[in-house]
């Protein structure tokens, strides 16, 4: 690879196990550098230990470019509102900057009682896939989210209804793309016009998807996140 070319860097969503990235970062690959970041499953995190576990393992000898998808869009805005050397571009995806669901925020305690190991793949697959569902999709969730043990997927979830680095969106000097899914039942249109209004050079870009848009419409994503790496070749 051309040194100059930014190494695609992937913080994955709730699960944090990575592995729904699968058929997004073998479209990537076949043209940059891709690494793929995960989380513990067994291990409750804050997001101020996330970020600090996401740093130690960025490339410190090459250009990069952060992509924070849905859980992990603050771990990336944060990330980025430190100036990093290396980092040239910013990627969010289906994501947000503080809770998406502000409605929800005094329902934390509940938390404790919700049964996440009873919930069925198929209630989550509507959720997060909707129309856009299909049976291999439905496979990869059900691989991928029962690998995460419930006090972990309780942690995250308070973590998301406590989270707001909006202000820091402002200390983002690289530049930056929003993907939109156009049928996210999960996160609402408000997220994408919040980082909009707090970093007005970001660039939306919508994408006929569901919450999981990365999984639904890999290629089309993949288009437009090339076309952005592109421009920042050389920086």
């Amino acid at each position: 690879m051309n040194r100059l070319t930014p190494t695609l860097v992937l913080l994955p969503g709730m699960d944090g196990t990575g592995e729904l990235f699968a058929a997004f970062a073998a479209i990537m690959e076949r043209e940059f550098d891709t690494l793929i970041i995960t989380y513990p499953p067994n291990i409750p995190l804050s997001y101020t230990a996330l970020e600090s576990l996401v740093r130690e393992s960025l490339p410190s000898d090459r250009p990069f470019v952060l992509l924070g998808e849905s859980f992990s869009g603050p771990i990336a805005i944060s990330l980025s509102a430190r100036q990093l050397p290396q980092q040239v571009g910013l990627v969010l995806c289906s994501t947000f900057a503080r809770n998406p669901r502000p409605i929800f925020r005094h329902l934390s305690f509940l938390l404790g009682a919700l049964p996440f190991s009873l919930v069925p793949v198929g209630w989550i697959s509507k959720l997060l896939l909707g129309r856009f569902s299909t049976r291999a999709l439905r496979v990869a969730l059900r691989q991928a989210i029962p690998q995460v043990s419930p006090s972990v997927m309780r942690s995250r979830l308070r973590s998301v209804l406590a989270v707001d680095v909006s202000a820091k969106l402002a200390q983002v000097s690289v530049p930056t793309i929003y993907l939109r899914a156009k049928h996210d039942s999960v996160v609402p249109g408000t997220a994408s016009a919040l980082v909009s209004s707090m970093k007005r050079d970001t660039r939306i870009i919508e994408i006929e998807a569901p919450h999981c848009l990365l999984q639904v419409a890999p290629e089309e994503a993949a288009g437009h996140i090339r076309e952005f790496l592109r421009t920042l070749e050389g920086i």
